[in-house]
C-alpha cells in the first residue's frame, strides 16, 4: 500500500473492514457447524472454542488500524496462525467436514496487495494442512477439493479487491482534480478582480496625470520663450523639464496600455501592428522581467495583421511571464518578429530551466502548472493556445531540460473567420 496516498489508504481500510465483518460472520457460522459436528464431545468443544476465541481475537486486533500496523510480517503471522488453528481444529475433531470451510474463508482474506507473495505462502500452508490431514487418516479427495475451492475463492476475491482499489484510486484522483480546479478557479476570480481594480486605478491616475502633463508643458513652453533666465533656470529648460515630460509621457503610455489591456468589453476584429502589441506587452511586463532576466528585442518589418489586438497582447504577456517564471537564476529572454509568406511569426526564447517531454505533453491543458499553488493558475499557456487557435494560427514548442524553451507563434495575416 502506498502510504503517500492517505485518502486511498483510508478507503482500502474501509474495504478491508467490511470484508473482515463478512468473513468473521462466516467464521462464526463455521465454528457453530463444527461444534454441531462434534456435539457431546465436551472436551473437544472446549479446546476448539478456546482456539477459536484466541484466533478470532488476534485477527480482529490486527484488522483494526488503531491497534495494529499492517506489514508483511503481520500478514505472514496471521496466515501462519490461522493455518495452525485449522490443523488444531482438524486434529481434535478427526477432520470433520466444517473444518475445511476455514480454508476458502482464509483465502478470501489474504492480503495480496500488502504482500504480493501472500498467495504462494497461503497455498503452501494449505498443502501442509492437507498433508497433515491425509497422514491422520482423512481421504485425500477432501483436502484436494477444498484447496481448489480456496484457490477459486482467493482469485475472485483478489480480482474484486483490485477493482475496488482501482475505483478508489480513480475516485481520489478525481477528487484531487476537482479540488485543484476549485483552487484555480478561486485564483482566476481573484485575478479578474485585480484586473478590474487595475483598470479603475488606471482611469483614476489618468485624470490627474493629464493636469500634471498640461501644467508642466505650459511651464516648459513659457520658460523656453524667456531670454533672461538665470543659469539655474536655464538648466531646468534644457534638461529637467524635458526629462520630466518624457517621464510623464512614459507613465501615460503605461496607464493607457493597462486600461486597454484590462478592459472587459468584447473586442472587435480589426487591423493592427503586431510590433506595437509586442511593445505594449513589454511595457506592461517590464517590472516582472527586469529582476530575473534581460530582454532582447528584434522586431522585423511586418505588414498589418487582422485580428483582435488586445488578445494578441495577452498572448505576448503570457509568454513573457512564463519565460520569467522559468528562470531559476539570472537569464535572458529573446523576442523577435518576422514575416514568412502570408504569416507573421513571433518567437519567444528563454534560457530558463526547460521542460521534460512529459511536461510538454500537458503544457496547454487548463489548470496544469508545475508551479506551487499561488504562483501560477495553470491557465496562461492554455489561454495562449486558445487565442492563437481562434486566430487560425499555430503554437510550436521546443524545449530541453536545463537549456530553456522556445515558443513560436505563427499567425495568418488574415484569419479564416475574418476573411469569411
Amino acid at each position: 500500500m502506498d502510504t503517500s496516498e492517505p485518502e486511498l489508504d483510508s478507503e482500502s481500510h474501509k474495504v478491508h473492514a467490511r470484508l473482515m465483518r463478512l468473513i468473521l460472520t462466516g467464521v462464526v457460522a463455521t465454528h457453530l457447524l463444527l461444534i454441531i459436528a462434534v456435539w457431546g464431545q465436551w472436551r473437544t468443544i472446549a479446546i476448539i472454542t478456546a482456539v477459536f476465541f484466541f484466533v478470532a481475537g488476534f485477527n480482529m486486533i490486527r484488522a483494526r488500524p488503531v491497534f495494529s500496523v499492517h506489514t508483511r510480517f503481520s500478514e505472514t503471522l496471521r496466515l501462519c496462525t490461522n493455518t495452525a488453528a485449522v490443523i488444531l481444529y482438524g486434529h481434535f475433531t478427526d477432520w470433520a467436514l466444517p473444518v475445511w470451510i476455514y480454508l476458502p474463508l482464509d483465502g478470501i482474506w489474504a492480503d495480496t496487495h500488502l504482500m504480493p507473495r501472500a498467495s504462494y505462502l497461503m497455498f503452501g500452508l494449505f498443502l501442509v494442512v492437507g498433508i497433515v490431514a491425509v497422514l491422520e487418516g482423512c481421504p485425500p479427495v477432501v483436502p484436494l477439493f477444498f484447496i481448489l475451492l480456496s484457490a477459486l475463492a482467493h482469485a475472485i476475491s483478489s480480482v474484486r479487491m483490485e477493482l475496488l482499489r482501482r475505483a478508489a484510486e480513480r475516485l481520489a484522483q478525481r477528487n484531487q482534480e476537482l479540488t485543484t480546479a476549485y483552487q484555480r478557479g478561486q485564483e482566476q476570480d481573484r485575478l479578474s478582480s485585480v484586473g478590474m481594480l487595475a483598470a479603475g486605478l488606471a482611469h483614476e491616475i489618468n485624470n490627474p496625470l493629464a493636469y500634471v502633463k498640461s501644467n508642466v508643458t505650459a511651464l516648459y513652453r513659457d520658460l523656453k520663450d524667456r531670454r533672461d533666465l538665470s543659469p539655474e533656470m536655464a538648466e531646468y529648460v534644457t534638461e529637467v523639464l524635458p526629462a520630466t515630460l518624457d517621464g510623464i509621457q512614459r507613465i501615460a503610455t503605461i496607464v493607457s496600455d493597462l486600461r486597454r489591456f484590462a478592459r472587459g468589453d468584447p473586442e472587435p476584429i480589426a487591423e493592427y501592428d503586431l510590433n506595437t502589441e509586442v511593445e505594449t506587452a513589454v511595457r506592461i511586463t517590464q517590472s516582472r522581467l527586469a529582476p530575473v532576466c534581460r530582454l532582447e528585442l528584434e522586431l522585423g518589418a511586418l505588414p498589418r495583421v487582422t485580428g483582435r489586438p488586445r488578445q494578441i497582447t495577452q498572448v505576448v504577456i503570457n509568454l513573457l511571464l512564463n519565460a520569467a517564471q522559468a528562470m531559476t537564476k539570472w537569464g535572458q529572454v529573446f523576442l523577435s518578429t518576422r514575416q514568412e509568406g502570408e504569416e507573421v511569426v513571433l518567437v519567444v526564447r528563454d534560457t530558463g530551466e526547460g521542460m521534460t517531454p512529459e511536461v510538454q505533453g500537458k503544457l496547454f491543458q487548463p489548470f496544469f502548472s508545475t508551479r506551487p499553488l499561488g504562483e501560477g493558475t495553470g491557465m496562461g499557456l492554455a489561454v495562449v493556445h486558445g487565442i492563437v487557435s481562434a486566430h487560425g494560427g499555430r503554437v510550436q514548442v521546443e524545449s530541453q531540460l536545463g537549456k530553456g524553451s522556445t515558443f513560436t507563434i505563427r499567425l495568418p495575416r488574415v484569419p479564416p473567420a475574418a476573411g469569411a
